[in-house]
């Protein structure tokens, strides 16, 4: 597990499952957001869940799973349980696509930023 941190920067959490073919590819994604906005992508926290119980003490409801200090880009329904799955996500145009919107990625990132400037 790589873990960085930086100060001014938001919590950036990026949880995955080695069986998931799609977390390469968010995991990119999310590192190209947000050298876009200014972030340090070399500060997320890129954390392996490999066992039942990891998914349930990390709240894990698929791979990939991205966190902005503590929040969900796109919080889980309630139909999802904690578990080593591949999640699906429904985007704002109403596709269902293994990775998260990049507008969801994006506002969250940008949100966390603006809360931390203000606060």
């Amino acid at each position: 597990m790589f873990v960085a941190a930086v100060d001014d920067g938001p919590r950036v959490e990026f949880l995955w499952w080695e069986e998931c073919p799609s977390w390469e590819r968010a995991l990119a994604q999310l590192r190209e957001a947000m050298s876009e906005l200014g972030l340090d992508p070399s500060a997320i926290e890129v954390i392996q869940i490999d066992t039942d119980e990891a998914a349930r003490r990390r709240e894990f409801v698929g791979s990939p799973t991205i966190r902005i200090d503590g929040r969900d880009v796109q919080p889980p329904r309630e139909d999802e349980v904690a578990g080593l799955a591949c999640r699906v996500y429904r985007h704002r145009d109403g596709r269902i696509s293994p990775l998260p919107d990049p507008d969801d990625v994006r506002d969250a990132l940008l949100r966390a930023r603006r809360d931390a400037a203000s606060g």
